[in-house]
């Protein structure tokens, strides 16, 4: 697609993250170079049947690979380094990413038994750093996360603040603060842009605290009678420390389930973080009173393969929830996943175990920022333009309202493909790239709208019909027709639809000859589909399979 782009312009476009929140991938051109900040994934939703995270469609770049200089991670949250794992070994670039942050995508990339195809560059937070054109540098903001970096991205236009995830937060428990006074500088200096988180804009006030939270999680953990399991995000750090705290001053033992949560914890270790904590190996913890014990799980999100699933659905190897005990998700729901969750829920509350989240309790904070927090936060850079990201259509609209009612001169409304010309002239959106989905389908990436998916949505609804004919070098038929229908019929109760299909089989192919595999295949499959419809009001897949003797 061709774009009316000169050499000179500097450019925006978000590949993932507007539109969603999840799977951020942001991309910026200058003097003709590509430069991206994160990778990551996001959670799939029931209409990709058989995948769990997608990852982005990153097309666009391959088709500029010749001027893509890298990547830099802010964070080591999935969704901004969760599709490193999938789509680094077709870029091979280098990676910019802080201790932690590095110290996360290493272990994750050892776990899958893969070989880093590019240089992976360890960075400080708030250093600057040079990739070809782009200078930029690192700003220490507070997250829910060690580490995490804004980025000063800067040009011969002005400054671009990408602001990544953030809030304010006094007393983040793990990690200094933001510093206020360097983004204080850089809006007197001047601020030309900034592309901002937009995930909380609905929300009026203040985030809230982690430190605020110890007082909450130490009370509620008291008044527990039996074992608890608390779910919350694997790379929460601070959220980590924060609860084995709360199980210390109780007397519990804590105990990680899921292995993402040892990767992180065995990474934060590494980098100084959590190094007085002690964990129960989960092996060990039936040795352990339940009511002296506390289980740290992955899957609040109801992750299918993740550990609290499967203490839900009994299928844990070595742990197991009884009824007395309290399950604490200590998280909030992200948008798409409520089914899942809700599904948790109910199974726990059925077999007696006690419910407790954010909607009950204070047992969470977030990790980006409410309209007080970002009202700060353009009060202190005073940017002229504003591209609000990270966030729904409404998230981003809204967003656009607020940047408007803080005296931002421009604004920019974008989705996932926009291609947006920041400077020179009024900043505008050029048209669209392309952009999309991968589904994470075991070791493959498939197409979210690709045949693969779209044949499992049909036959999640109209099933599936298998039909073997043996036939001779005549055309006729050797043996009864052969038919299958896993998911569509019981071939107990409904074996004499099954026959009567045979049946009609049978007839047409007597009535046909010298006819080509193809036109027999044709005839069967309208043969079975219009018996189905009629009898059973379902058009299903049919496979036709002819086996000569």
């Amino acid at each position: 697609m061709k774009f009316n782009v000169k050499k000179e312009d500097l450019l925006f476009v978000p590949l993932g993250g507007a539109g969603e929140i999840g799977m951020n991938v942001n991309l910026y051109r200058y003097k003709g170079k590509w430069l991206m900040f994160d990778l990551g994934a996001g959670f799939a939703d029931d209409t990709l049947p058989g995948i769990d995270m997608m990852a982005p469609d990153l097309t666009f770049v391959y088709e500029n690979k010749k001027d893509f200089l890298g990547i830099v991670l802010t964070h080591a949250h999935e969704d901004h380094i969760g599709s490193v794992t999938y789509l680094w070994g077709q870029l091979g670039c280098p990676i910019y990413a802080t201790p932690f942050t590095a110290a996360v995508i290493k272990a994750k990339l050892e776990g899958e038994g893969i070989t880093p195809p590019g240089k992976l560059n360890i960075i400080d937070v708030n250093s600057d750093i040079e990739i070809g054109p782009f200078k930029v540098e690192l700003v220490q903001i507070t997250h829910s996360i060690p580490e995490m970096s804004g980025a000063i991205i800067k040009t011969e236009y002005g400054n671009i603040m990408h602001t990544g995830d953030w809030k304010i937060d006094p007393d983040p428990v793990i990690g200094p603060t933001t510093d206020e006074q360097r983004l204080i500088d850089y809006g007197k200096e001047g601020v030309l842009c900034m592309v901002c988180d937009s995930t909380n804009v609905l929300n009026e006030g203040h985030s809230g605290s982690e430190g605020d939270l110890l007082p909450s999680l130490k009370k509620l953990i008291s008044e527990q009678n039996g074992l608890v399991a608390v779910t919350t995000f694997a790379s929460n750090v601070a959220r980590i420390d924060t609860i084995v705290r709360a199980a210390e001053a109780n007397g519990r033992q804590v105990a990680l389930l899921g292995r993402s949560l040892g990767r992180i914890v065995g990474a934060a270790k590494e980098c100084g973080y959590l190094s007085d904590v002690n964990f129960v190996n989960e092996r060990h913890v039936h040795k352990v009173p339940r009511n002296k014990m506390l289980l740290i799980c992955t899957g609040c999100q109801g992750e299918p393969h993740a550990a609290m699933n499967k203490l839900v659905n009994n299928e844990h190897q070595t742990v197991r929830l009884i009824p007395g005990d309290t399950v604490i998700f200590s998280s909030k729901i992200i948008p798409g996943n409520e089914k899942k969750i809700f599904r948790m829920y109910n199974k726990l509350l059925h077999t007696g175990m006690e419910v407790i989240t954010e909607k009950d309790h204070f047992v969470h904070v977030s990790g980006h920022p409410c309209r007080e927090e970002l009202r700060h936060m353009y009060k202190m850079l005073k940017p002229e333009i504003a591209i609000p990201v990270h966030g729904e259509a409404l998230h981003i609209h809204e967003h656009i309202k607020l940047a408007k009612e803080m005296g931002v001169p421009k604004q920019v409304e974008v989705e996932n493909g926009s291609l947006v010309r920041i400077a020179p002239g009024r900043p505008e959106v050029l048209g669209k790239v392309q952009s999309g989905y991968l589904g994470v389908d075991g070791f493959l990436l498939v197409p979210s709208e690709g045949n693969v998916i779209k044949m499992r949505r049909r036959i999640m609804i109209d099933g599936l019909a298998f039909v073997v004919l043996v036939m001779n070098k005549k055309g006729k038929l050797e043996a009864t027709p052969v038919i299958s229908t896993p998911g569509l019929l019981d071939e107990q109760e409904n074996k004499f639809f099954i026959e009567d299909i045979a049946l009609d089989i049978e007839k047409k192919i007597e009535s046909t000859r010298h006819v080509s595999e193809e036109k027999i295949a044709t005839m069967v499959t309208k043969t079975v589909r219009s018996y189905l419809k009629r009898e059973i009001g379902k058009y299903p897949f049919v496979k036709v399979q002819i086996v000569r003797v």
